[in-house]
């Protein structure tokens, strides 16, 4: 994210991966990424996880609606639905509101 004043979102997703259908899971974990970067109000992602599973994802949007807007998208409920039965043994998702955000990148 570059500097900005204005007041955003952000969804923070921290997951534990089950070791089930780990090539379905990256295929559609990109997808998803792809997908929510063509709704409007979404403004990036930041994505890591280690190797014994766990991992955060947060995703940045604009405004409480379009982080609605996107959680109720159809292929994104079913990867949600998939997640649950499959690819997760647990996660949270916690959205917050932000209030001023900085970068620094060594040139």
């Amino acid at each position: 994210m570059s500097e900005s004043k204005r007041p955003s979102y952000a969804v923070i997703f921290p997951s534990q991966r089950t070791n089930e259908d780990p090539e379905g899971y990256a295929k559609t974990a990109q997808r998803m990424v792809e997908l929510a970067l063509q709704q409007p109000g979404c403004l990036g992602f930041d994505s890591a996880r280690d190797t014994q599973g766990f991992g955060i994802t947060v995703s940045y949007w604009e405004s409480l609606e379009a982080i609605k807007a996107w959680r109720d998208q159809g292929e994104h409920l079913e990867a949600q639905a998939k997640g649950r039965e499959t690819w997760y043994a647990n996660y949270d998702v916690h959205i917050t509101k932000i209030e001023h955000t900085y970068s620094f990148r060594k040139s």
